[in-house]
């Protein structure tokens, strides 16, 4: 039993040094990346989305979309995708059941 206890004992002092050499600067890394890209976006930063929206409509009217790459038509399409599943999983927990709603 004496055995046991201690392997098991060493068992936890390697996982605790691994998750400090490993994990812990990778979340580290996260936390740089997350204080950043999930902050609400700032009064400052309204000019550059209102001139954002500019040179889409612009780009509508003038179909520049028919000068769009193979690459970046394809990228955007995955970002449409990505966006109406984030949306759809909202949806899902929104209402708390895959199909439907609770009547």
């Amino acid at each position: 039993m004496a055995r046991l206890v201690g392997k098991s004992t060493e068992l936890v002092k390697a996982g605790v040094k691994f998750s400090i050499d490993n994990i812990i600067p990778v979340l580290k890394v996260w936390q740089q990346y997350a204080m950043v890209e999930l902050t609400p976006p700032s009064p400052r930063d309204f000019s550059a989305i209102r001139s954002g929206f500019a040179k889409l409509i612009e780009g509508a009217k003038t179909r520049r979309y028919r000068d769009v790459t193979v690459r970046e038509g394809v990228i955007n399409t995955l970002v449409a995708a990505e966006i109406y599943c984030w949306f759809f999983v909202g949806e899902c927990i929104g209402k708390r059941y895959l199909l439907g709603y609770k009547a």
